[in-house]
This record gives structure tokens, sequence and C-alpha cells, in this order.
């Protein structure tokens, strides 16, 4: 071990080889005398030492180093002491395999470990660290960079949960927007069946009308020809008789048919049958690409005037046992004791509808609740009485009922089944317009300030009656104006319940 380690402190650091005639330069390093010379003359422009890089005197005259050189020629003339054979190098990269010395230095110029004979040759310019520091400042870059990935990676899986519950949406969104539209079209094409087949009897009604007209028309015409043709042929048989007594006494008898007259043509108008059809065609396409928004302006059709204020009564046969009428039933409330037993044509739900319907024209009435909770709307008449599903009301579950939910912080607007949130919170007034010249039903916040909260837009086919419903401890009144018009034909019958 000893003679191995005099070894190589006897070794030249360019041959790398034990020194050959060693000669020492004025910084006190050793080199063999043949070795510096070539590597000065290589260097011709900076002859400095190979190992410290300090200069030296040109062209300096090297004197041998006589006692480097008996040491070395000592250590030649022994003989090498016998190795035990060596375990295996359990690193075989451990050593630098152009030189086969330890590597005990890192090139950051590189980035590769090298030798100390790598740093004569070909690291001589290059950065140079010792391997431990070289350890220590790159664990801290890879330590940087695993926080970073790691920040990173939660950053990642943060952006998946976000792009997963937006795909989610978009996915309820897109099936709730296609059952909208597909019930849009099925309520769209029972209406167009329904207009279609009123439009082609009423093509068929004209039809007749102005063929009957043309049939009588042509009757008389027919007529004429025929009186005119007798007319022609008698005078013809006159004017060939000889006998001048029976001429004379003929043609006194022989009167000409009565005077034509102009043509009454039928009374038929294609554009005028189409008129009707082309404004409804239109008013459907509108109904099918309103977007209902709830806060634009509300939709009144061209020819529709404005409301006339409804003064409404609830009807008592169908208030549900807990809902007690008072006030001229123009007030409902909500108690949890029931009256009695329930009415033959009462609803089993928390349920009341107003003993007026609507066929035609455009109504308004306005109602009065302290609480939220409630639910008011407009059914045909055959709104069922009886609990359908899961929910506590039907009005706006099915597709003969519309409705509008006036919870504590928001409001909902249904019908068919299908709902839409609206934006804001309703005021305790409450305002409903029905327009069915045109098929609109808006339902209005008039507290703090007027608030249009949803329009409906349908094709409405039969009568339409008001209708509510309330949770327990809630109370309605319909808001009546002593100056309201009461329009003809209406049912305003006002019994009370107490």
């Amino acid at each position: 071990m000893a003679q191995q380690l005099l070894q190589e402190k006897l070794t030249c650091a360019i041959c790398l080889e034990l020194y050959r005639d060693p000669v020492t330069l004025s910084c006190g390093h050793n080199f063999c005398g043949d070795c510096i010379r070539d590597w000065w003359r290589a260097h011709e422009e900076s002859p400095e030492c190979p190992q410290c890089r300090e200069l030296c005197p040109a062209r300096a005259e090297l004197r041998r180093n006589v006692a480097l050189s008996d040491v070395v020629e000592a250590v030649r003339a022994e003989p090498p002491a016998p190795r035990p054979d060596p375990d295996p190098d359990p690193d075989p990269g451990a050593r630098c395999p152009q030189h086969g010395r330890p590597l005990e230095l890192f090139c950051r110029t590189e980035g590769r470990c090298v030798c100390s004979a790598c740093t004569v040759g070909d690291c001589r310019l290059h950065e140079r660290v010792l391997l431990d520091a070289a350890r220590r400042e790159r664990e801290a870059q890879l330590r940087a960079m695993l926080e970073v990935t790691r920040q990173q990676a939660t950053q990642a899986e943060s952006q998946l949960q976000e792009l997963q519950q937006r795909s989610r949406r978009i996915q309820n969104s897109a099936c709730t927007l296609a059952s909208m539209v597909s019930g849009k079209f099925s309520r769209l094409l029972q209406a167009l069946e329904l207009r279609q087949i009123k439009a082609l009897r009423g093509i068929e009604v004209a039809k007749t009308q102005a063929l009957a007209q043309a049939q009588e028309e042509e009757r008389r015409l027919q007529g004429h020809l025929e009186a005119t043709a007798v007319f022609d042929r008698r005078t013809q048989d006159l004017l060939e008789q000889s006998d001048d007594r029976t001429f004379l006494q003929g043609s006194q008898l022989l009167a000409p048919p009565g005077p034509l007259g102009p043509l009454t043509p039928p009374q038929w108008d294609a554009d005028q049958q189409l008129d009707g059809l082309k404004g409804l065609l239109s008013q459907l396409c509108g109904l099918l690409l309103d977007s209902g928004d709830p806060h634009g302006a509300p939709a009144e059709a061209a020819d529709s005037g404005p409301p006339d204020y409804r003064n409404l009564t609830f009807d008592p046969e169908s208030a549900n046992r807990h809902l007690y009428l008072s006030r001229q039933a123009r007030q409902v409330e909500h108690r949890r004791v029931p009256r009695g037993p329930a009415e033959p044509g009462s609803f089993e739900l928390w349920q009341v509808q107003c003993a007026q319907s609507f066929r035609s024209g455009r109504h308004y009435w306005e109602v009065h609740t302290p609480n939220h909770l409630v639910t008011l709307g407009v059914a045909y008449p055959d709104l069922a009485r009886r609990k359908l599903g899961p929910y506590t009301d039907n009005i706006g579950r099915g597709p003969g009922s519309w409705g509008l939910c006036v919870q504590e912080d928001s409001a909902q607007a249904w019908h068919n089944g299908e709902v839409q949130r609206l934006r804001g919170v309703p005021g305790k007034l409450l305002g409903v317009d029905l327009d069915l010249a045109s098929g609109c039903l808006t339902f209005y916040s008039l507290e703090p300030e007027t608030q249009r909260l949803h329009t409906f837009h349908a094709i409405f086919t039969r009568p339409l009656r008001p209708v509510f419903w309330l949770l327990e401890g809630r109370t309605l009144t319909l808001c009546h104006r002593p100056e309201a018009r009461r329009p003809p034909g209406l049912q305003e019958e006002a019994s009370g319940l107490s």
C-alpha cells in the first residue's frame, strides 16, 4: 500500500508514468524533462505549469532534480510487492475510464465527474469543484425542482377537477337544454296540428261558400241561356211563318228574356285565408326562439291592448281542508288543524284555485304574500286534485299548468316538469299578466320596484284558471281595486269559510 502511494506521488502529471529525468519548475511542481518541454512547445503563447497554471519564465533553463531522480531509481529497483486479490470493485465507474484514477472532481462545464489528470488535459480551463460540493449544489436544485413539480401536480389536479366539473355542468346543461327544446317542439307540434286542422276547416268552409255562390250564379246564367235559346227558336219559327195573321198573333205572345245583369263573382280571397295563418306562424316562431331572459322587456303582441285588472276570489269548493278562506274569499291561510272532511272537488294538495277563468283577452291581477314558500300560477280545468310524483304541489309539473315558486332567497319557474331558476329575490307584492291573444304569461315583482321575473310563451287552447299553493303558516291575499272592471261572462261568486 505504501509503495503504491509512493509510486502515485512519483508519477508525472503529463505522461502518467514514473518520472524520467525529473525537472522542477519555479512553482515547485515536478515533471519529466521531455514531457514539460513538449508541453511548452504545444503552448508557446502561454508557457505555464500544467497543474497550477502559474506562468513560467519563457524558455527558462530546466535543471534536473537529482534527489527526486535518485528516489525514482530506487523505487524502480525494488521488486513489486505482491498484491492480494482485490475485491471486485463495487463501483466500476468510480475511476476515470481514460486515466484510471479516482473520480475526485466534478467538471461543471461538461457536467461530468473527472480525475486530477483530466484537469491537466481536457478540463484544464473548465470550472471544477469537489464531488461533495457539487452534490450539495445539485441536491438543492433537485429539491427545488421537486417542490415546483409537486406544486404543478397539485395545480394540475385542481384544474382537472375543475375541468371535470365544467364537463359535468356542460352535460347537465346540454341535457336540460335538449329536454327543453324537445318539449318546446312537442308543444309546438301539438299546437300546429290543432291550428292546421282549424286552418284547413276554415279554408274548406270558405271554399264551400264560394263554390255555392258560384253554383248559384252558374244556374242563373244557365237559365238565362236556356231562355235565350227558346226565344231564338220561337222567333226564328215566326220569321219563317208565311201566314200574316198567324205571325202577328204569335209575335204578340213572344217576349224576350229579362236583362242578364252583372256577374256576381264568388267571395274568395286566398290572401285573406293566409293572413291569420301567417301571423300565427310568425308568433309560433317567436315563441320557439324566445330565450326567456328574465331581465328583458315584457313581450307584448303588437295588437294586444293594456290588460284589464281583475278582482279575483278564491273558489271555496277547491280549497284543501287545511286552507281557510276569509275576507270575502280574497284571503287564504294555511293552518295545521284541518277544517273538516275534504269536499268532493277539493285539492288533496295544499292548493286552491280561483272562481274565475279566462278564455280570451288580456288580464292582470296582483297577489300579496307576507311570507315566502308559496306558488302561484295558472292551469287548465283538468288540473289533478291528487298528488302526482314526489312534489308537494302540481303547479307547473305537467303540460297543462304554469307556475312561479317563490322561495326565501330566489324564485323558480315551472312548466311541464321543467324548472328554470330565476335571478333576484321577489318582493311581497306580485303581479300576473295573462295575455291569451299573444300566448304570454308574465310574473312581476312589484316591491321595492317593478321587476319582471319570468315570461312563459305558449299556445293556450283551453280556459285558464289562477291556482295557488301554500306552505303551513303562509297567507295569500288577492288584491282588489274598486275601479277594476269585471269582464262580461265571468263568474265572480265570493263565498267564505271561517
